[in-house]
């Protein structure tokens, strides 16, 4: 799939909870080198919203790696702690809007739903106990993935997604669509694992009137146990002091052409791989298995 002629704006967005790991790496570099091969910025954004889930250190660990492995991102460090107003804003919009609700359900109210909420207790609630879920509807939400090809998600699959929740912090939902706006950002290359969130995160940018995105999910990394590596599953921690052979197992699980033997530095390595990458060789499914 071709790319449009205007100006292309990328990102990465790690979570301070961890270390990266191989995993976020493989999603780092695909998104770098697609950014660059289209002469786009790469913008790097730290999704800082969730204080319990942090852990200390972790953000400077994540600039040390990425700088280390070379994706040098463009402009300033972009912080999701500092955005507070922009997301009650937008909150605020959606409320007066009758697009997001009050919800004081429960997980035990969801029941076998395990967490999917359909509206069943869209009413008023008391804004001190309870959540802002986005009003999806039944309107099918569309879009073609750049590696997935063409998706349908219909409202009663994906149901209505918190946007901030009981205890005041806001949700992902919310945040990332709001600063993918205020970053001007027209292309996203991300874990498949997200692929129905951009349901959602679509639904949002048309009820808030905001440019679309294009998306492309690549195949997610799974452990022997067949897990997706993440920082919760404890994937190991990249081990910085070997970052060229990092980068080169990266450009392996994303199958791309592997450099000549001559290029032996980080910064020849990501310049080969910018002028070799191509987005279609990456497999199309949801895992990429360990070799």
């Amino acid at each position: 799939m071709s790319l449009p002629s205007t100006p292309y704006i990328g990102r990465f967005a790690p979570s301070p909870s961890g270390p990266l790991h191989i995993g976020s790496l493989v999603t780092a570099l695909a998104s770098y080198l697609d950014a660059r091969a289209n002469r786009g910025q790469w913008l790097l954004r730290m999704e800082d919203i969730d204080p319990p889930r942090e852990q200390a250190g972790a953000t400077q660990i994540i600039l040390n790696s990425l700088i280390n492995h070379g994706l040098l991102w463009d402009g300033d460090v972009f912080w999701q702690s500092q955005r507070s107003a922009a997301y009650d804003q937008q909150l605020d919009q959606l409320l007066t809007n009758d697009l997001a609700y009050w919800c004081d359900c429960s997980r035990r109210q969801l029941g076998p739903a395990k967490g999917l909420h359909t509206g069943s207790c869209r009413h008023p609630g008391e804004p001190e106990q309870s959540a802002i879920r986005l009003r999806i509807g039944d309107r099918p939400v569309e879009f073609n993935d750049r590696l997935q090809g063409k998706q349908i998600r219909h409202g009663a699959d994906i149901g209505d997604p918190i946007l901030k929740r009981k205890d005041g912090l806001y949700a992902y939902q919310l945040a990332v669509v709001v600063d993918d706006a205020a970053q001007g950002i027209t292309d996203i290359v991300r874990g498949v694992d997200l692929l129905d969130a951009s349901a959602w995160q679509i639904h949002l940018q048309n009820a808030i009137g905001l440019p679309p995105v294009r998306y492309g999910h690549i195949p997610v990394i799974v452990g022997e146990d067949g897990h997706k590596l993440s920082k919760q599953s404890f994937a190991p921690a990249l081990d910085d002091s070997s970052a060229y052979n990092n980068l080169c197992l990266a450009l392996r699980y994303l199958q791309q052409t592997p450099a000549p033997d001559h290029i032996d530095t980080i910064p020849a390595l990501l310049n080969w791989a910018t002028e070799h990458w191509r987005l279609q060789n990456i497999p199309t499914g949801r895992q990429i298995c360990p070799r």
